[in-house]
């Protein structure tokens, strides 16, 4: 169990903008479990990787129970505002 530093309101990292991911590494694949890590010891629900100081394009949530790592999301649709 790996917990990282979470990045609060202020820190450039998180207004940098995100690489996509290309290969899912072993590297990757560690990243993506060090932010399950950190998302449950924070008590939280979802987690993007500039929140954890990368710049990697990766979210991890847990919906119901259900864990699901985002690489390299898009929003295809929107509604409302």
């Amino acid at each position: 169990m790996n917990i990282l530093e979470i990045r609060v309101l202020g820190d450039p990292v998180l207004r940098r903008q995100t690489d996509p991911v290309g290969e899912l590494t072993k590297d990757i694949r560690a990243l993506i479990s060090d932010m399950f890590d950190t998302m449950y010891a924070a008590e939280g629900i979802g987690l993007a990787a500039p929140q954890v100081g990368r710049t990697e394009r990766i979210a991890v949530v847990d919906v119901e129970g259900r864990r699901h790592a985002l690489i390299n999301p898009e929003i295809v649709e929107d509604e409302g505002s």
